[in-house]
């Protein structure tokens, strides 16, 4: 039985990735059209079980009135079969419908659609551009995309659980009472004018306030993962004080966001119970008013203080339902805000992939500033042959990163183009240009996996020989090898922890240069590949960068000049332009920008 209602709505199903609407109405249609028919058949069995429950309720009014005028000798011959159809009702219907709207709520829609959404969100929030993640709190990111899915499940499991079966339970209520006596249907009219009052008034401002205490709450998860991600500087500069600070300042907003909305559902409480007892009093008295006149019998009486009584008990819960409702739907518009975001750097309809023949590289009138009025980097032309070596060579904030960032097209030109083998990379998928380049950055960040996954992910079908080797390539086999856990890994399948903090700087730009050497790339990019290493093992790794480099198109920065004075060409930056070009001696003997850089490293800004 439960294999049967898991079956019903599969979250993983293939889909294209797109962008959610914006808007919250829109929000969720979107992602509820998949299982409109679902939720149609979720309200029908839901309604229906309300529905039988109230046929008990009414039964019971009845046999009141069976029993006062019924000999009881005559009693299971007048009414038996009446009895047994309850109890079928009772013993079997009730139940099934129970089951059957629980099985699609708690087993179909509550896991499958929580899940779908996030599903979909993540792969969307994942391809966004460099500058999404730059400008925000990966753990507030995260907890959007996590919240979002869990508050639109909620919502349609509210709906469901107290709006739908209250509408239903009310409809059928005010039919019993109207049946009775008309004048029964009084009561309950001023109670549901009273409680819709209560709900148009208090509640929709809980949305409002639930938008401010999820942001709140997201904020205080990315101060408090901030913190975690950032342990070693927090550890190195002794700020464990200055980091609870930090955080405090995250408890005390949301602590603020969250009392004022406690404070609004306290005030929905104690207005809902006042608004009950007055209708309790009001149709037990009518009641017993109309039954003291003759006009009702003790039957009716039974039903219209037995419906009433559970209508009081189920207002509580709805109205908190409905309030969850509002919250959940503040949860969703808030997260939609920032998972909604359109991506900023985005393939053209039809791109083609990027076919590297040569390997030559061309900026031309390369133009970009991050939006910002003064650019970075402001007409630039730069020429790498087929199979060419060339060094970026400048001060800090000269350009360099940025070019190589413009260069696997983390950010979209301002003005000019950057073409491979003729073709505008600005044209062909954004995988099809990155699969061509290999890049070992400064600052490597591993993925929190084995080490043979964090090789592996330079190609993923590689077989284990080949990981191997590249490792050995990288100097990284005999260290990794020495490896073990707290779990019992060895060697290769040992964790190294978030961003890989268990390895070492140098370790984790082995490992970096190992991903590298096994990707293959045709176009090799070297951040400060080798910044992190000692002198010997950097001495042994540059012998296998050259191999590396062999029959490639290669770009290197580095601020140690020494590491690329040997290449084809250095490029000398400044203030965003080409300032200087030419072989390491040429450079020198012109006594340039390059020349002065060379001197301060070579021992001249030493003073002795």
């Amino acid at each position: 039985m439960h294999a049967f209602f898991e079956r019903l709505f599969d979250p993983l199903a293939p889909k294209p990735i797109v962008q959610p609407p914006a808007r919250v109405g829109s929000f969720y249609a979107h992602f509820l059209k998949p299982v409109r028919g679902l939720l149609a058949a979720t309200l029908f069995v839901s309604g229906l079980a309300s529905l039988s429950e109230l046929a008990i309720f009414a039964f019971v009014g009845t046999l009141v009135d069976w029993m006062g005028t019924t000999p009881r000798a005559e009693f299971l011959e007048r009414h038996g079969w009446a009895l047994a159809g309850m109890a079928v009702v009772a013993l079997v219907v009730r139940p099934l419908l129970v089951v059957g709207s629980r099985g699609l709520i708690n087993l179909t829609l509550v896991p499958a659609l929580t899940n779908a959404v996030r599903w979909e969100n993540h792969r969307w929030v994942l391809r966004q551009s460099l500058s999404f993640f730059q400008n925000d709190f990966a753990g507030r990111v995260a907890q959007k995309v996590m919240s979002t899915g869990a508050a639109l499940r909620e919502t349609i499991v509210n709906i469901i659980d107290g709006v739908w079966f209250l509408a239903t339970f009310l409809v059928g209520t005010a039919a019993l009472l109207a049946a009775l006596d008309w004048r029964l249907l009084l009561p309950v009219l001023a109670w549901t004018i009273a409680y819709g009052v209560v709900v148009a008034v208090m509640v929709p401002p809980v949305r409002h306030k639930s938008a401010t205490l999820s942001e709140a709450t997201s904020s205080l998860s990315g101060r408090v993962v901030d913190s975690y991600t950032s342990i070693l500087s927090v550890k190195l500069f002794a700020h464990a004080e200055r980091e609870d600070d930090f955080a405090r300042e995250g408890v005390q907003r949301q602590l603020a966001a969250y009392r004022v909305m406690m404070r609004a559902i306290f005030d929905m409480t104690v207005t809902l119970t006042i608004v009950n007892g007055v209708l309790l009093v009001a149709t037990a008295g009518l009641a017993v008013h109309l039954w003291l006149a003759g006009a009702v019998s003790v039957g009716a009486l039974a039903i219209a203080t037995g419906l009433i009584i559970r209508l009081t008990q189920m207002s509580g819960w709805i109205l908190r339902t409905i309030t969850s409702l509002f919250e959940n739907v503040g949860t969703v518009q808030n997260g939609a805000e920032t998972i909604a975001r359109p991506h900023a750097v985005t393939d053209r309809p039809g791109a083609p992939a990027l076919a590297v023949t040569q390997g030559d590289i061309r900026f031309e009138g390369v133009r970009f500033g991050y939006g910002k009025p003064e650019p970075v980097i402001d007409g630039l032309d730069l020429h790498v042959r087929p199979g060419e070596k060339v060094g970026l060579v400048g001060r800090s904030g000269a350009g360099k990163s940025t070019l190589v960032n413009l260069l696997l097209r983390f950010y979209d030109l301002e003005g000019g183009s950057i073409r491979i083998d003729g073709q505008d990379i600005a044209g062909v998928t954004q995988a099809s240009l990155r699969a061509a380049i290999g890049m070992v950055t400064q600052d490597t960040a591993l993925l929190h996996r084995s080490i043979a996954d964090n090789i592996r992910y330079g190609r993923p079908d590689a077989l284990e020989a080949d990981m191997v080797r590249a490792a050995e390539l990288a100097e990284a086999d005999g260290f990794i090898r020495e490896l073990r856990d707290r779990q019992g890994r060895a060697g290769y399948e040992v964790l190294v922890g978030e961003r890989g903090v268990k390895l070492s700087g140098g370790q984790r730009q082995r490992v970096a240069i190992a991903r590298v050497i096994l990707k293959d790339a045709p176009i090799l990019v070297l951040d400060e590949a080798t910044s992190a290493l000692d002198s010997e093992v950097e001495a042994a790794i540059q012998g296998q960068l050259a191999g590396l480099m062999r029959g490639r198109t290669v770009i290197a920065i580095a601020h140690r000049l020494s590491t690329i004075a040997a290449l084809d060409r250095l490029v000398v930056m400044d203030r965003g332009r080409i300032v200087e070009q030419g072989s390491h001696r040429d450079l020198v003997d012109r006594g340039g920008l390059y020349a002065r850089l060379w001197e301060r490293q070579s021992g001249g800004f030493l003073g002795v």
